[in-house]
């Protein structure tokens, strides 16, 4: 059987560390794993299965016995924190009440064929259509039906009330008889009834990936057929009341993590070109990000005084010494702001986003001329490819359902990821247009598809997009972490950019090369106290660092002590506790200590081996949970905001910003589930396009071919295992930072972007 195993390469893709520890092979249609240690071959359960083994959990196999024990208790840890996140869940989540189903078309039969009474129904021998009525009939029917099933007080009342009394247990003691729910034709007749309802109220097609679609069909199953929906009233009215009033229970309780970690405000812009523009504010903290407010700043932005008291007015909110730090885009007007904001409040930092400093990192390597023909001709491919639907089958069928655009958070980081895939797809887009399903395509002998093929087939386009790829993949990896929802990433950031100015070193080789590429890095990327600060505090990394780079990040520690301790008895204390942590003494050189600064979270293993020195591992938790940029928790709203300052009448606006604070709120719980790591998207959504224009949209090329578009002619192809497979970012940072060109680089960088060097000092 070994001979029919075909080893499959896993691509970057997937955050479960197990897959380190297994080989992956593909027989036939089918994905199977081999333990590393045991060579026990696994033909089904997945990657689950795998790490119980791995791990020692008695489940439904055995236990490897040859594992590593470092190995052994890292994925122990692992499997006990997805416990704990799902508990965590379940708890914060309504439970669903209790199920009784009862097949509607089954109970109607036999309710026409045992009543002949007026409420709707008739029997088989009867010209009226079963369930057939109209207007007040019809909502009497559902009252009369409710009220049978649910209101037993009044059974004497109304001679129907017995039918249904004789009915439901027969309607019971036959479930065991029926069609399963969740069989395939019952199942496709609910997703219709959903979809013509979603299509009806002009429901953006998110709507079924809300976390509370599936408890809402739960609780009409359980409440039973004819339970009334409610009002309009009822929604604009007590609905919406009791919403707000769960939201702001919620965001009460956060308050106490507030307090324990501290928080970050982030500050989000939305601009539309007709609309306002708006200011968002959300605080996050490890455990959960909010949506606190959102204000009309069309005004505010033009005037740093303005800003800086808007800035103020939600730090007071929140509780100046709950906010470690404020994060806002870069541009001058927010650092001007920031710096004032920093002279009143001491204790907390202003910060620019990580996110936008890196987009604007990205936009600048994009306007190289070399560059941007790369982008270019890699655009050829793929708006042919998404403007003909049997182009688009064709595709997707040589790369086994996987796309060859990666629409991501901005269209500068969205060119880099979408060229990124396509240098992985390679091989499956030359075999496409060298395939006699090509050749036979009439789109292959017209002007787009004849680009195309060459562009695919041209080597030296493959060698420039391969270099530029080797650039720009180790900033993407930069913004992939600052942008993590999975962890804070406070304490891995400094590695990171370190990591990515190395990368860029290596593979450019030549000083006079790379330094082009560094010095626009330098240009936006501001080493901020915090950072390093993380740095230093990450077991991680702190203890693979020579003495020299210790003592110069010593200096942003200390910055950090004395903005964020205000006490100076316990500053003192915190400055002494360092030097236990820097030699290693007591409990944090114990080996289980050791052993988890590899394996633990920076703020977890901070908790769990701290107490020696609890005000060192007070402040170092409240450093390493935070984020670095302000586009976490960015979702987009069925409720414009726009709408709530458009509105001229004040009572329908505050019911409007209510309404928008439960969406925006009710959205950001799915932060941190383990559904938001999919990265399965739709590039032809409307969604996306925003980023996405360049490379899908309609030009000369794509234009012939009529009737080429029939979107109902695309074929759904499962995307391959191999790509679904994906590792976490931060785990090969790896040890050794002892570049002294980078890290100069680092301290003498020139602030020449989109803010100055003496708003820090």
């Amino acid at each position: 059987m070994d001979s029919d195993l075909e080893p499959v390469a896993l691509t970057p893709q997937k955050q479960d560390s197990a897959w380190k520890h297994c080989e992956v092979y593909k027989y036939g249609d089918r994905v199977q794993m081999r333990c590393l240690y045991c060579r026990k071959m696994f033909k089904g359960g997945g990657i689950t299965r795998v790490k119980e083994h791995l791990a020692g959990k008695k489940g439904q196999g055995t236990i490897c016995d040859q594992v590593p024990d470092e190995v052994r208790l890292f994925l122990q840890q692992c499997i006990d924190g997805t416990v704990r996140r799902q508990r965590k869940r379940r708890k914060s989540s309504p439970e669903p009440l209790p199920i009784a189903y009862f097949p509607p078309c089954e109970v109607e039969t036999q309710v026409a064929a045992s009543s002949d009474v007026n409420n709707g129904f008739k029997s088989p021998s009867s010209d009226v259509v079963v369930g057939q009525s109209t207007g007040r009939t019809k909502q009497r029917t559902y009252r009369s039906r409710k009220n049978n099933a649910f209101e037993r007080n009044d059974l004497a009342n109304v001679e129907v009330d017995r039918d249904m009394d004789n009915l439901i247990p027969v309607a019971i003691s036959s479930v065991k008889n029926i069609v399963h729910p969740t069989s395939k034709e019952r199942e496709k007749t609910v997703h219709m009834a959903m979809g013509r309802f979603l299509f009806d109220i002009g429901a953006d097609f998110d709507a079924a990936n809300s976390v509370n679609v599936q408890p809402f069909i739960d609780a009409i199953v359980s409440g039973g057929f004819g339970v009334s929906i409610p009002t309009h009233e009822d929604l604009r009215g007590w609905i919406l009341k009791s919403c707000v009033e769960e939201v702001k229970k919620e965001i009460d309780e956060c308050k106490t993590l507030w307090k324990r970690t501290g928080c970050s405000v982030l500050v989000q812009e939305l601009n539309s070109n007709e609309g306002p523009l708006i200011l968002k504010f959300l605080v996050y903290c490890p455990e959960k990000v909010v949506f606190l407010k959102s204000v009309d700043a069309s005004e505010i932005l033009d005037s740093e005084d303005k800003l800086y008291e808007l800035l103020k007015e939600v730090v007071e909110e929140i509780g100046d010494t709950n906010v470690v730090q404020v994060i806002t885009k870069c541009e001058d007007h927010y650092a001007a702001a920031g710096k004032k904001l920093m002279d009143v409040y001491p204790s907390l930092y202003w910060v620019p986003c990580a996110a936008h400093c890196i987009d604007k990192m990205l936009e600048e390597f994009g306007k190289m001329d070399w560059i941007r023909e790369i982008i270019e001709q890699a655009r050829t491919v793929t708006r042919i490819i998404y403007n003909h639907s049997g182009v688009l089958n064709l595709m997707r069928k040589f790369t086994f359902g996987n796309d060859i655009v990666q629409p991501v958070c901005t269209s500068s980081a969205t060119n880099f990821t979408t060229m990124g895939r396509i240098a992985d797809l390679k091989p499956y887009l030359q075999a496409m247009v060298t395939s006699s399903e090509w050749n036979d395509c009439s789109y292959s002998k017209e002007a787009g598809g004849l680009a195309m093929t060459e562009t695919i087939n041209d080597e030296d386009f493959w060698k420039a997009l391969t270099l530029a790829n080797h650039i720009t993949a180790p900033i993407l990896r930069v913004l992939r972490i600052v942008c993590s929802e999975r962890k804070p990433a406070m304490g891995y950031v400094y590695a990171a950019m370190y990591r990515a100015k190395e990368a860029i070193k290596t593979n450019l080789a030549h000083r006079e090369e790379y330094i082009v590429y560094w010095k626009i890095i330098d240009r936006w990327w501001l080493q901020q106290p915090l950072y390093a600060a993380g740095f230093y505090l990450n077991p991680k990394f702190f203890y693979s660092i020579d003495e020299e780079m210790r003592s110069e990040i010593h200096l942003a520690v200390v910055d950090c002590i004395e903005k964020l301790v205000p006490d100076v008895n316990i500053q003192d204390i915190v400055i002494k506790d360092i030097n236990s942590y820097k030699n290693a003494v007591g409990i944090f050189g114990r080996n289980l200590a050791i052993r988890a600064r590899d394996t633990m979270l920076p703020a977890e293993w901070w908790s769990t081996y701290g107490e020696s020195c609890l005000n060192l591992s007070r402040f170092a938790i409240r450093i390493l949970s935070q984020t670095c940029s302000s586009s976490i928790g960015s979702v987009r709203n069925l409720t414009s905001i726009s709408q709530i300052y458009e509105s001229k009448n004040s009572i329908e606006r505050q019911r409007l910003n209510d309404l928008v604070f439960v969406q925006y709120n009710m959205r950001l719980r799915r932060i941190g589930s383990e559904s938001s790591g999919d990265d399965t998207v739709d590039p032809l959504s409307h969604s996306n396009m925003e980023v996405l224009e360049d490379w899908v949209s309609r030009n000369q090329v794509c234009i012939e071919g009529n009737g080429s578009s029939d979107w109902k002619s695309l074929e759904f192809i499962k995307r391959s295992e191999e790509v679904a497979v994906v590792i976490d970012e931060t785990e090969d940072l790896g040890s050794g930072f002892d570049d002294a060109e980078i890290f100069k680089g680092e301290k003498e960088a020139s602030y020449e972007g989109g803010y100055s060097e003496n708003l820090f000092t």
